[in-house]
């Protein structure tokens, strides 16, 4: 396997996360499973095969990648993917993708899909993406992504199999959606990201930012950048409920061995273990 960028893996509730993320270099995940991926800041060779991407926004270090990634499907005869991203940025993108074409004398066929924030998009049959409005330096998104399910009305529930298919051949719904909210990623945001948008904190995933954690980083000019620090956390500790929280888009000013120091002196229990920093 090639392996040009740097990458990590996790296995969790049946998928498997993959990607990284460290701020102004580099943001990439993906959920093969979903066949689904965040952000394209760079572009691991075997991420090719992930046919639908959700770009928070427009940062290089968030949408760098974009042109390579759609080349790289183009030359190995892959269907056209499809982009969500922030609607206001379709056109430029678009124009972006046509001088990259023109410099590389080849097409570069992709579906960019805008995207604004409360509207819902459905990935699939089973996958239905929300996408909600983050707090950051230039517009930006994030997605909740649920799985999608058919339940029984309750008034139904007593019925027999051939009872229920008999009302089902007269035209009547006998079962509603239901969502399962199975991945919450926020991109770059300050806190209030998350607090005016509080169904981040019930998914079962939730991949965020923790760019600063060092006490004397000040959060009000943090938060003007549309970032979080990790005190931000420890106020909002009982917020969270999701299984597993992931921090990343650590700063570069930390290293791992120092960012890990910081985080564990103020979380010692690490959320009881569900929360994973991503360096």
């Amino acid at each position: 396997m090639l392996k040009n960028v740097p990458s990590r893996s996790l296995v969790f509730a049946g998928m498997t996360i993959e990607g990284y993320s460290r701020a102004a270099v580099q943001t990439y995940w993906r959920i093969n499973e979903l066949k689904l991926g965040f952000d394209l800041g760079a572009h691991p060779w075997d991420f090719m095969g992930t046919p639908n991407w959700l770009i928070s926004h427009c940062h290089l270090d968030h949408i760098a990648a974009l042109p390579l990634y759609v080349a790289r499907r183009r030359l190995m005869k892959m269907e056209p993917p499809r982009i969500w991203l922030p609607a206001y940025a379709v056109e430029a993108v678009r124009r972006m993708l046509q001088s990259f074409s023109a410099l590389d004398r080849g097409r570069l066929p992709c579906d960019l899909i805008g995207v604004e924030a409360g509207e819902r998009h459905e990935i699939s049959r089973e996958i239905v993406v929300h996408a909600y409005e983050m707090d950051h330096r230039i517009p930006a998104l994030g997605f909740i992504v649920s799985d999608r399910r058919k339940k029984l009305k309750p008034e139904y529930c007593n019925l027999s199999g051939d009872e229920i298919r008999d009302i089902r051949m007269k035209g009547i719904e006998v079962s509603s959606e239901v969502l399962v909210p199975l991945v919450g990623y926020t991109g770059d945001t300050n806190p209030r990201g998350l607090d005016q948008n509080p169904e981040f904190f019930q998914t079962k995933i939730l991949i965020t930012e923790m760019t600063f954690a060092a006490h004397d980083h000040q959060r009000q000019f943090i938060h003007k950048n549309g970032h979080m620090h990790l005190e931000d956390f420890v106020e909002r500790r009982d917020a969270f409920q999701n299984e597993l929280i992931i921090a990343s888009h650590f700063s570069t000013r930390y290293s791992r061995h120092e960012a890990e120091r910081l985080v564990q002196q103020r979380l010692p229990d690490m959320f009881n273990g569900r929360l994973q920093l991503w360096l």
